[in-house]
């Protein structure tokens, strides 16, 4: 009886492997998988890869703080006239009672705000603008390959 048993389950056993009997023997493996596997893993590599790529890293730089104001309406024209003549970098508008804050940019040495300073100085008719070290957002850029933040 023991070895009627052992044996059934021997035949079973054989049966319930995934590869053949004949792969088996001849040391070689036989992978069968559906083929949109492949597609799935490549779409999902593509898609990793446009998040790094549009992440914003941070960096330890400065902004330039432009206006300190009570007055809403001024406030918000300042924002819209710096959104204008310089599309390329971002004000950060803030309200802290009751004050309007505008702090300006994302630079990483004083030089590169310099520029910006004088332009954003002579705009607001000779205001007073400083540099306010902080945390800035640092783009990525074209060149940026996720693979080395790994």
């Amino acid at each position: 009886m023991r070895y009627l048993f052992i044996l059934l389950i021997t035949c079973f056993s054989l049966h319930s492997f995934s590869q053949s009997v004949d792969t088996v023997l001849q040391n070689k493996v036989v992978v069968f998988k559906d083929y949109r596997l492949d597609i799935l893993a490549r779409k999902e590599a593509e898609i990793n890869t446009a998040i790094l790529k549009k992440q914003a890293r941070s960096a330890q730089g400065y902004r330039l703080m432009v206006l300190n104001t009570s007055d809403k309406d001024y406030a918000f024209k300042v924002r819209a006239e710096l959104l204008q003549k310089f599309p390329e970098q971002k004000p950060y508008m803030w309200y802290a009672n009751p004050y309007i804050r505008i702090k300006f940019g994302n630079f990483r040495t004083k030089e590169e705000a310099d520029v910006y300073k004088k332009e954003i100085s002579k705009m607001l008719g000779g205001a007073n603008i400083y540099y306010l070290p902080e945390t800035i957002e640092v783009d990525p850029g074209k060149d940026f390959d996720p693979d080395s933040m790994r």
